[in-house]
Order: C-alpha cells, then structure tokens, then sequence
C-alpha cells in the first residue's frame, strides 16, 4: 500500500503566523529558529520538520502535533478553530460522522442497545460496527438531520423514566450548545451519559453535566475526553412520569412533619 503524503504543516504554519499578525523574522525570534528555515517550512522545501521543531510549533501556536500536520487548519470555521486551539483536540476528532443510508441514500436511524454500549465507545467511527446496529425510522423527525437512539439505565434524569430510549441529534458545532439542554454525551471515561449541559468549552474547554434528578451530583468532563454530543430530540417509554406526583407527596409529608414539630414545641411552651 502506497503512503499517503496529505499533510498541511506548511500551509498551516504560514496560516498560523498570519492569525497571529507575525512576520516571519518576528515568529523566528519567538521560537529561536532563523527566518531561513521558517520560510523554508513554510513553502514546503521542508518535507520532514524535526520533533523539536513540531514540539516548538506546538506548544507556541496551542495546536496538537497531529492537528498541526493533517489538518488544513484555515479550513476550520471559527468555532471548530476554537475547539480545537490548545491542543485538546487532535486531528482525528474532527471528522465525518458514521451513519447508515439505505440504497436510496437516506439516512437511517440506528439503535445502540444496552449490550452495545460498551462496544460503542470503540465502534462509533467504524462503519462496521455502525453497520450492524438495529435501524428504524420516525417520520417527525427532518430528514436533514442526523439521528441516533440510545437506552438510559438508572433513575438520574427522571421525570423522564428509566428505561426509556433517548433519541438524539448528532451535534457537530460543539460551542452551539446552550445552557440547559439535554444531550447524550459520549465519553472516554464517563461513557454514554445522558445530562443536563452547561456549556463551558470556550473559555475552560470543559462541560459541566447535571441530572435531572437533584440528589445526582453535578460532575465535569474535558473536551479532550468527549467523542460525540447528541442533542436531545424525543424519548420513548412504555413508563409514565411519575416524579410530579412524587414531589408533591414529598412536599406533603415534609408540611405534616413541620406541623407536628410545631404542635411538641408549643406543648413545651405551654407546659
């Protein structure tokens, strides 16, 4: 198999002295080269920059080694640059989202089961794990979206039921997110979290994730540990919400007991 040579390091060095506003005699002093191997860098005579001049470009311009060498960084829109300045995203996590079409070329909706959500943190850039996930379609839902379903375990984000499955839209303008929306979350670490989202990325490079049920703790995670972001579209559930009922009974029960403190504490004054 023949190597591919699709590297941008030298447009993307020149692309990144220009944003800063530097000439290359002034880039050359701040990183202690010559002007001569700057300029040969940048117009390309350079075709194997050394390990220490890639650490030196690195680390002044904030971008990731493998970002610095496969991605045509003047391509990004504003908010992928953002995302993807100071070294927190590398070049594999901009991509192109794997889906399913059928031989018409439309996109269906796939389904991660429980017993595949494990697996998904590993597949969910490989056609073919892709591939061999459950599809469906809802004929609500636009078709010029992206969707998939995921399961919740567990009781965090009620009113919303256990159990139910979450359908949610692909997000790929990771800044658009607002605070307060739901989103399922694809995690290195935490793995597939369904969470309330405030939106931190910009200035800390992080989200914050909160539940919907309030005795679940409010927990963070790096855009460095983010593979994928769903929006939250629907659910399906064969459950009813309940936790209405429930807060008023708590609320019930919490006045019924104040009042009783009442009655053994006016008894005592009285006495």
């Amino acid at each position: 198999m023949k190597p591919t040579n699709n590297f941008h390091f030298a447009s993307n060095v020149k692309f990144l002295r220009e944003r800063k506003g530097l000439s290359q005699e002034e880039l050359s002093t701040n990183l202690g080269m010559t002007r001569a191997k700057i300029a040969a860098y940048e117009i390309g005579h350079t075709k194997n920059p050394s390990m220490v001049d890639l650490n030196v470009l690195s680390e002044f311009f904030l971008i990731s080694v493998d970002g610095l060498l496969k991605i045509d960084l003047s391509a990004l829109s504003e908010q992928k640059f953002a995302l993807f300045e100071g070294g927190k995203m590398s070049g594999t996590d901009l991509r192109i989202i794997v889906t399913t079409v059928t031989s018409q070329n439309e996109e269906k909706i796939e389904y991660v089961p429980i017993k595949a959500k494990a697996g998904y943190l590993k597949g969910y850039a490989d056609p073919d794990f892709i591939s061999q996930l459950p599809v469906f379609d809802l004929p609500h839902l636009p078709k010029d979206k992206k969707y998939r379903m995921f399961p919740t375990e567990g009781d965090s984000m009620l009113p919303i039921p256990e159990g139910s499955l979450v359908i949610g839209e692909y997000v790929d303008d990771w800044l658009s997110l607002k605070n307060g929306e739901l989103c399922i979350v694809i995690t290195k670490n935490e793995g597939i979290v369904f969470k309330q989202v405030e939106n931190k990325m910009k200035d800390e490079r992080r989200l914050l994730l909160s539940s919907l049920n309030p005795i679940y703790h409010q927990f963070e995670v790096l855009v460095s540990d983010i593979l994928e972001i769903w929006k939250y579209n629907c659910f399906i559930s064969d459950g009813v919400p309940t936790i209405g009922d429930h807060s008023i009974h708590q609320v019930y029960e919490e006045i019924r007991d104040v009042k009783m403190d009442l009655k053994r504490i006016l008894k005592k004054v009285n006495a």
